[in-house]
């Protein structure tokens, strides 16, 4: 009986955190002031006739505060991955080289850095949203069991409150993931 309640917890909890990694992917491509592989790392590239990811491709690195220096496996590539960063979109002007691509970072206004920041914001919510579905979604299994009888109502009571402490805590890393990001957002 104790194994079937703990794998309730276990598996919020482990529900959580991937909902929590997820959260930190996202706000890894929202552009900040500084130089960030992660800015890049997902575009898009035309190579070898299809489509691949630009981290397949190439090294990327950031060897000052405000520019990339991205170094394809292969040299040739260096023209398509100028391509295709200026067909992501993404504001940024790739300068090509023989066997490099370098990006200088122009420094984000005021405009920018709000929108960044309420993206960061929006994003925060949403994983808040979803720890919070998860958390439901706990106790409707939990009040389950016991209405099934293979629960008893203080062991369910237990189980919600640990449910409970899980969500608090994960919400509350949730906001000091954000809040970590939309400083680093308003550094100039």
């Amino acid at each position: 009986m104790i194994g079937v309640n703990m794998s309730i917890v276990d598996q919020t909890k482990t529900k959580m955190i991937t909902a929590i990694e997820h959260l930190k992917n996202d706000l890894k491509n929202i552009r900040t002031g500084r130089a960030n592989p992660g800015m890049v790392e997902h575009v898009m590239i035309e190579v070898y006739g299809s489509p691949m990811r630009l981290k397949d491709v190439a090294s990327i690195s950031a060897p000052e505060a405000r520019q990339l220096l991205i170094t394809p496996f292969d040299p040739q590539n260096a023209g398509s991955i100028g391509k295709g960063i200026e067909k992501a979109n993404l504001g940024l002007m790739p300068i090509v080289d023989a066997h490099s691509v370098r990006i200088k970072i122009p420094p984000m206004t005021e405009e920018i850095r709000k929108k960044m920041a309420k993206i960061c914001h929006e994003e925060k919510e949403k994983t808040k949203v979803s720890i919070r579905n998860i958390r439901r979604d706990a106790n409707e299994l939990a009040r389950k069991q016991k209405s099934e009888g293979i629960i008893a109502e203080d062991v369910l009571k237990k189980l919600e409150k640990n449910i409970q402490e899980l969500t608090d805590k994960f919400c509350k890393e949730a906001d000091e993931i954000a809040e970590k990001k939309e400083k680093e957002i308003s550094t100039i």
